[in-house]
């Protein structure tokens, strides 16, 4: 006997708990899906040997814009340094490593001569106002969404292909991509 339910009551009761049931059930795989797919887009890294690229990034450029920037983070987890030599890009005719800084009051940037090393067990950022990548020449502009490939190329871990997400043309990912 039910207290809650009259006799006649039953068979609906439980219809609408099976409703209640299989509508949780759904939610519950939808915020799977959402969380799991949340997590392929802000897991943006790549590897080659000891090092672990972090989310490559750069800004979308306005119409008739050359150049663009690239960012993204390098930690080396081996026990040796290991140095980024060059760049080569599908959205560029070319691609240099530069590094911006301030001088008497005056920004300044100039190329990397030589490479960037990356020390063993060490971090390195590209990230604006500091070192990152120019990709000069542009071939397309790059748009906020889409994403263009790049190879690093390391002196001891080799090439590896990455992908550059294209961010909003204001920036505001300093903090967030630079740690």
């Amino acid at each position: 006997m039910s207290y809650f339910f009259p006799d006649a009551a039953r068979p609906m009761a439980g219809s609408i708990l099976r409703g209640i049931e299989e509508r949780v059930g759904i939610a519950v795989l939808a915020l799977a899906l959402l969380f799991t797919g949340a997590q392929s887009v802000f897991a943006h890294e790549f590897k080659v040997g000891n090092l672990e690229i972090g989310h490559p990034w750069s800004r979308a450029t306005p119409a008739g814009a050359k150049v663009a920037g690239g960012y993204f983070t390098i930690t080396n987890k081996g026990s040796a340094p290991d140095r980024l030599v060059s760049i080569s890009s599908d959205v560029s005719e070319k691609a240099e490593l530069h590094e911006m800084g301030v001088k008497d009051g005056v920004m300044t940037m100039r190329p990397v001569a030589g490479g960037l090393e990356i020390p063993a067990g060490g971090k390195v950022a590209l990230a604006p106002g500091g070192y990152h990548l120019m990709f000069m020449g542009l071939k397309r502009q790059p748009k906020q969404g889409e994403k263009f490939s790049a190879t690093l190329t390391f002196e001891k871990a080799g090439a590896v292909s990455v992908d550059f997400a294209v961010e909003g043309m204001g920036g505001g990912a300093v903090d967030d991509h630079a740690n």
